[in-house]
């Protein structure tokens, strides 16, 4: 079963980018149905209210378990003091089973490290480039596992993710993705180094392709073991169980739901489009 670990799904509101206007899965699914790929981990756009943004995705995940896992977005500065309140709604409500955090949005946080230690969720944080601050949170938190998209920076920042290569080899808790990493060979040392272990493939979609991301793990000719495990048994082992264990009081939502867009409302995936794609 191959597994993408990095899709966005749903629409932002900042109007600044394809990042945090919109992000219409009907192109991506046709695209990963064709590739093989079986199930996507969905987070949201960039949003300035994360509890809509995971509830729009929340719907999708709902109405396609079979097919989706959803990872709770959310803010280190703007959501500060509501982080345990938010990823508790997304664990126990809709089965999220991890956070993501972005430094576009602002540095990761104690509070969300500590949140992810209590439900034992992987972390999926995208450090833009600033590798050198793996090691602190990965040493101070080791039971929180760490997955360093991009190998450390989308910008194609050689110098970055050849920093983030030393760190994923040392410390057991790091791991990185494949998506949008455009220099190869780094991905070929990443597993020399690392092991196939410590690498879990994504495709950043919808806006890249994930066939073409796909492409690059097979061209590593893995053995067929260590192929399983980034292709979906490492992000498996670091998801976990389900688990819906309750921290304290939660804050519950009281306002209208969001309304669907028209992608929800035409519901893109249906068990005819797995047959069809071959897969699983």
């Amino acid at each position: 079963m191959i597994i993408d670990c990095h899709c966005h799904a749903g629409k932002g509101d900042g109007l600044t980018g394809p990042w945090d206007t919109a992000a219409p899965l009907g192109d991506y699914l046709r695209r990963a149905s064709a590739a093989g790929i079986c199930r996507t981990v969905l987070l949201a756009s960039f949003h300035s209210d994360y509890a809509a943004a995971n509830r729009e995705v929340a719907r999708l995940v709902k109405r396609h378990p079979e097919r989706f896992y959803g990872f709770a977005f959310v803010h280190a500065a703007r959501d500060r003091g509501r982080v345990l309140d938010l990823v508790q709604e997304a664990v126990r409500e809709h089965d999220f089973r991890g956070i993501k955090v972005h430094r576009y949005d602002a540095r990761i946080s104690r509070e969300i490290c500590e949140v992810a230690r209590a439900f034992a969720l992987p972390v999926l944080y995208d450090v833009m480039g600033e590798v050198s601050g793996v090691e602190l949170i990965a040493t101070e938190y080791p039971e929180v596992r760490f997955i360093i998209p991009h190998l450390g920076s989308f910008a194609d920042d050689w110098r970055a993710q050849r920093g983030l290569l030393d760190v994923l080899s040392r410390l057991p808790n790091v791991f990185t993705d494949t998506a949008g990493v455009r220099r190869f060979d780094l991905l070929v040392e990443a597993v020399e180094r690392a092991g196939a272990h410590k690498v879990l493939f994504g495709s950043d979609g919808p806006w890249l392709h994930p066939g073409v991301e796909l492409a690059k793990v097979r061209a590593l000719e893995l053995s067929p073991e260590d192929e399983r495990l980034v292709l979906g048994g490492n992000l498996l082992r670091l998801m976990g169980p389900r688990r819906a264990r309750p921290l304290g009081r939660m804050s519950r939502w009281r306002g209208p739901a969001p309304a669907a867009d028209e992608e929800l409302r035409a519901d893109p995936w249906t068990p005819v489009d797995v047959r069809r794609g071959g897969c699983c």
